[in-house]
C-alpha cells in the first residue's frame, strides 16, 4: 500500500485528513496539537456536526513533504481517545 500511495501522490503536496470524533469541545484542539508537533503552521479546520450532534467531522489540510508524514499523522490522530475514524 505504501508504494502504491507514494506512486499516486507527488510530494510536496497538500493533503487533507477527515477526522470523525466525539462532539467534545477539545477535539479540534487535540487534532491541531498533534499536527503541530509534526508540521508546525496555521491551520483552518472545517468543522461539521452530525445530525444528532453526537459527532464532529473535522477536515484539515496539511502540506506534506513525504509519505512518512502522512502515515505518521494517520497513526497519531487515530490515537486521540475521542477520535473514532481518520480518513
Amino acid at each position: 500500500m505504501k508504494n502504491k500511495l507514494h506512486e499516486l501522490i507527488k510530494f510536496p503536496c497538500n493533503f487533507t485528513y477527515k477526522v470523525i470524533g466525539m462532539a467534545h469541545p477539545e477535539l479540534v484542539d487535540k487534532i491541531i496539537r498533534v499536527i503541530q508537533l509534526q508540521i508546525p503552521g496555521d491551520y483552518a479546520p472545517v468543522v461539521k456536526k452530525s445530525n444528532r450532534g453526537n459527532y464532529l467531522s473535522i477536515s484539515i489540510t496539511i502540506f506534506a513533504s513525504n509519505i512518512n508524514q502522512i502515515e505518521h499523522l494517520y497513526y497519531e490522530l487515530s490515537r486521540i481517545n475521542i477520535v473514532r475514524i481518520v480518513l
